[in-house]
């Protein structure tokens, strides 16, 4: 049976800190999509490639530095990447090795169907939760002895997380073959200037293995950590699929992409955005406290704003191409008509899998993006960590 990975029902938030995430910052309508650490304390590298879909043959052996693994259960992937920086950079300041989890659609996708696992081991110790579920936690974190872990508020006196309860959770974990036996709840953030209480109050030897409900981060994805997309490579089938379309499409030619957010869901999303110090992905363009505020303009632009900031592009670049990704309308006759005597040609791939229209834009010679979309907001990160310009509809 066909499923089509762009019907896809909204993920709710998975875990969330009073006064730590921005219930608006979730990505609430569709995107289009599939939905120095010393050498004894790291997992050595996987000898395949890491673009397979197979968990790989690696023997791992128990590190007591303990793991951390987490459900990237909120919203979807451009969401879930924002948390997966987060979860990474948390990991990371607690000395713990991170459990790649899969990233969660209507099915769980390995980690390395998408992305190279061997940048990620540059930064910190990690490993796929295929391997781990199946060479470590049948010794070292056996059914009966599995804990779940969530933030609540001390006046809630609750002791309990509903790790599994409703979708994605529930699959998610199922998809694992994890059950929880017990909980731990705690009462503590993320940040940085409560790093040191994670170390001193769970200790890997009591506690070998953190199994958040959702990921241990703050949405949006703060500045700090946005250089750890350098880290999130994609895999050479990933690549593989972009380059043939780019080198087929654009031979040789210069090309802009550009996100375009006009469905209907995102059409009333944006009218809570005017006024706003942040909202959703904004952060990617300014900082809440840098005195701007959103406008509707920036996340659901004008034709003529579209026509405008593409032509201006287009233009200083000498591009010969114009690439469209969209959740609905892209705009093809009235781009074309608008780029008429610039000998433009428009191109809309609309591929059975999202991530390769993220690919495509992070490879165009010049990105214009969306300031409040998380989508875009992946496309800018991987864009900043090669020194690629991206411009923002009603910014720049």
């Amino acid at each position: 049976m066909y499923i089509n990975p762009y019907v896809y029902l909204f993920i709710p938030l998975a875990c969330a800190l009073p006064g730590k995430i921005d219930a608006e910052g979730d990505d609430l309508v569709s995107e289009k999509l599939s939905t120095s650490t010393p050498a004894a304390d790291r997992h050595t590298a996987e000898p395949s490639s890491s673009s397979s879909n197979l968990a790989t043959e690696t023997k791992y052996e128990w590190n007591s530095n303990g793991y951390v693994i987490f459900c990237p259960c909120m919203g979807r992937f451009g969401n879930q990447a924002d948390h997966y920086l987060g979860a990474i950079a948390f990991a990371k300041a607690i000395g713990r090795i991170l459990v790649l989890p899969p990233w969660r659609t209507y099915r769980n996708v390995g980690f390395n169907e998408w992305f190279k696992v061997e940048p990620l081991q540059e930064y910190l110790p990690v490993i796929l939760a295929e391997d781990f579920m199946k060479q470590l936690a049948p010794k070292y974190w056996p059914p009966g002895k599995r804990s779940g872990w969530c933030w609540q508020s001390q006046q809630s006196g609750t002791t309990t997380c509903d790790m599994k309860e409703g979708n994605p959770f529930g699959p998610f974990w199922d998809g694992l073959d994890v059950d929880f036996d017990d909980y731990v709840v705690y009462h503590i953030s993320y940040d940085d200037y409560e790093i040191d209480q994670w170390k001193t109050r769970y200790p890997p030897d009591k506690y070998p293995v953190m199994a958040f409900k959702g990921a241990p981060a703050r949405f949006p994805i703060l500045e700090k950590h946005r250089h750890l997309h350098k880290y999130l490579q994609w895999s050479d089938t990933i690549m593989e699929e972009a380059y043939e379309y780019i080198n087929r499409t654009f031979p040789g030619q210069k090309y802009v992409g550009i996100h375009l957010r006009n469905e209907v869901d995102w059409e009333r999303a944006c009218e809570h955005a005017e006024g706003e110090k942040t909202y959703m992905a904004s952060t990617q363009c300014f900082a809440a406290h840098a005195g701007k505020t959103v406008t509707k303009k920036m996340c659901l632009p004008s034709k003529e704003e579209v026509l405008r900031l593409t032509k201006n592009v287009v233009i200083s670049t000498r591009a010969k191409h114009v690439y469209v990704a969209t959740d609905k309308n892209p705009m093809i006759a009235e781009l074309e008509e608008h780029l008429k005597s610039q000998k433009v040609k428009v191109h809309h791939l609309d591929p059975w899998l999202p991530q390769i229209d993220l690919a495509i834009l992070g490879q165009a010679d010049h990105f214009i993006g969306n300031c409040i979309s998380s989508f875009s907001a992946f496309v800018k990160r991987e864009r900043d960590a090669k020194n690629k310009p991206t411009s923002f509809w009603g910014f720049s």
